[in-house]
């Protein structure tokens, strides 16, 4: 079905309003942080959710000058976690979008880890994305971050729907899940002992259709990546693996070249494209209002070793 098509049949029962809601709770959220915390980070990667976060903080703590442009220096630093083996183009983007806005980003670097034995890969083309935690409390730990702003939303993934907007991490950076604090009536406790800190979601009650269209409507700068390209890439168990040298083909495994565009981004070696001709953010809203399957389950390898695999991983500290 051509994108364009079903844009005109189906956006006219999409109902724009509860995006207002949607940005004053997160917006809300962000500025409780700011007030509840001492070291904040927004973790910011250059995917599509990081980027929606980033605006919202923009409109939380900065002034507005006109259309997109804003006035002012955010109240935290960015952080990434690279993990040497990201897309080249999601990279760029971030460089660039840092450098535009003028804020400072901290960069833990996965190669650094390994340097120094933190981190120990089974072999070279190992994917690198569950070993993000160690950089991850690394960074926390160098930094003395005491609270975490990401942009994890509950219909991601299982894991992910037990998640509290405020997520307590104990002292070795882990989640527990029967020991996340009560959120009733938007009342949050942020108390934390020495060693310990916490994660913040502003965007958790968003959904992928809701990030689309505000991306849309903010007319928020993404990488290319999101949208339709060509791009070599390798069918291998019901995924479109990208070829890259970090994701060479297997034996027996055909190379060719199709038309696809990426739901979500990370490590290069478990993120894949799905085929698609959306080449804008409209488009992908369109396209989005179809689907059946999350972005995590559609394209992420990592996700698919088992049901629990992002549970356990969240509970060694993951994002």
């Amino acid at each position: 079905m051509n994108a364009s098509v079903s844009l005109d049949k189906l956006l006219p029962a999409v109902d724009h309003r509860h995006l207002d809601h949607l940005e004053e709770e997160a917006i809300f959220i962000l500025r409780e942080v700011a007030a509840s915390f001492e070291r904040p980070a927004l973790l910011f990667s250059g995917g599509k959710d990081s980027c929606v976060v980033l605006r919202l903080a923009e409109k939380a703590f900065k002034q507005r000058v006109s259309g997109n442009e804003f006035k002012g220096k955010l109240p935290f630093p960015l952080l990434h976690v690279d993990t040497g083996h990201n897309f080249p183009e999601v990279i760029e983007f971030r460089d660039r979008r840092v450098e535009e806005m003028g804020e400072r980003l901290v960069v833990g670097h996965l190669e650094d880890s390994i340097a120094r034995g933190t981190v120990r890969l089974a072999h070279p083309l190992e994917s690198r994305n569950g070993h993000q935690t160690v950089v991850l409390l690394e960074a926390i730990e160098e930094h003395r971050f005491d609270v975490l702003i990401g942009g994890a939303r509950r219909d991601e993934e299982k894991a992910r729907a037990k998640e509290r907007i405020f997520s307590h991490r104990d002292s070795f950076g882990q989640w527990q899940p029967k020991e996340q604090r009560p959120e009733l009536w938007n009342l949050f406790n942020t108390r934390i002992r020495p060693g310990e800190h916490f994660r913040a979601f502003p965007i958790s009650n968003w959904t992928e259709l809701d990030v689309w269209l505000y991306l849309a409507r903010e007319n928020i700068p993404l990488p290319s990546l999101y949208y339709a390209h060509e791009r070599s890439v390798i069918r291998r168990k019901g995924l479109l693996v990208p070829l890259t040298e970090v994701t060479p083909p297997e034996a027996g495994e055909t190379v060719e070249t199709a038309t696809v565009r990426f739901r979500t981004v990370g490590d290069m070696t478990c993120t894949c494209p799905v085929e698609s001709d959306a080449a804008t953010a409209s488009d992908i809203v369109a396209e989005t209002l179809t689907v059946t399957v999350s972005e995590r389950g559609a394209t992420r390898m990592d996700d698919r070793t088992s049901e629990a695999s992002m549970e356990r991983r969240k509970k060694e500290g993951y994002f």
